[in-house]
């Protein structure tokens, strides 16, 4: 006969088995956005591809402020695309406010519950570490494993990764190739089981070499190993944004729209492969014809996913502008956007 410890036991049991049979059905429902296939992708009523207009919260940086005070900029600007970096850990400014992206800490269902009510959702979450580094593999890969699960939960269908800046320290380009190759084998497995789409961006430099970032593509024979094109960092390296977005269209999932200032391309084009925002507001800078090809490329090939705004916001006044230039060029060029 069961004692009373032994049934206390067995009811402790029960709970715990039901809770999480509880939990594993909620987390069933909180699914990301699946790859399009060609035929499946959003529609308008003339049957052309529907885009999204989101932002990089990277914009609000220098305003100090907070993710919430972001979710308020993109409900009052009726932008509902948001795209932010993960902190993997615990920062003094983050915690005090002061900082505009999400630490993973911070529970992702409770996070997708506020952000429904501000009618905004991932595009993105970026956990960029660069995985060219030497500690690549200590820290760039669980960074990005913690991203895939923290993304799952808060219904976001990409995670950003890129490489460094700067060749490797210690490492010639064919070993910092194969050790990124282990990298993206590891990582695409865990994104192949939770279905979420790890995207490579040219921002350093590997990655803004395009037959560099053509091997690194294809590290893996998956669907869910894309693109990240970001029209800024392709131009400030060097590179034609328009030819660099035809080579790799196929692969592309998520955009960055960036310009850059006259006077930023002329002091570092070519000499430099990333720029963490641009100091002028889409549309003028020397990059804005380039932007406008690039968006008339996306729309004749289909493209159904965000252009993400990435500048120096000033707190809004900046991307505010921004997004004015977007909505009027998305509208001659004929091209829906929500």
């Amino acid at each position: 006969m069961p004692t009373r410890d032994n049934q206390r036991a067995e009811l402790t049991r029960r709970t715990f088995m039901a809770g999480a049979a509880a939990t594993a059905a909620a987390v069933t429902i909180v699914t990301a956005e699946p790859v399009y296939a060609e035929d499946a992708r959003p529609k308008d009523e003339k049957g052309a591809a529907v885009m999204k207009i989101g932002f990089h919260t990277d914009a609000f940086n220098t305003s100090y402020s907070s993710f919430e005070a972001c979710l308020k900029w993109a409900q009052k600007n009726n932008v509902r695309c948001i795209e932010c970096g993960l902190i993997d850990g615990v920062s003094w400014i983050h915690g005090l406010g002061y900082q505009p992206h999400v630490a993973m800490y911070e529970d992702p269902v409770l996070l997708r519950k506020k952000m429904d009510g501000y009618g905004v959702r991932f595009s993105q979450v970026d956990a960029a570490y660069p995985l060219s580094n030497k500690d690549g593999p200590m820290r760039g890969v669980p960074y990005v494993l913690n991203a895939i699960r923290w993304a799952k939960l808060t219904g976001c269908p990409c995670v950003d990764t890129t490489d460094g800046l700067h060749k490797p320290e210690g490492l010639d380009d064919p070993d910092a190739m194969d050790m990124m190759k282990r990298e993206y084998q590891q990582i695409i497995e865990v994104a192949e089981a939770y279905e979420i789409t790890i995207n490579i961006e040219p921002h350093g430099y590997f990655t803004t070499k395009p037959e560099m970032m053509e091997k690194m593509l294809g590290f893996c024979d998956s669907k869910w190993l894309r693109m990240n094109m970001d029209t800024g960092k392709t131009f400030i390296a060097g590179q034609d944004p328009v030819a660099f977005l035809k080579k790799f269209l196929k692969k592309v999932s998520h955009v960055h729209v960036k310009d850059v200032s006259e006077s930023l391309a002329a002091a570092t084009r070519g000499k430099q492969t990333g720029i963490a925002v641009s100091q002028c507001a889409i549309g003028e800078g020397a990059n804005a014809d380039n932007i406008r090809k690039c968006l008339e490329v996306l729309r004749d090939n289909g493209y159904a996913g965000t252009l993400s705004m990435e500048c120096e916001g000033q707190g809004g006044p900046m991307i505010e502008k921004s997004l004015a230039w977007m909505r009027k060029t998305l509208k001659e060029l004929d091209i829906t956007a929500e």
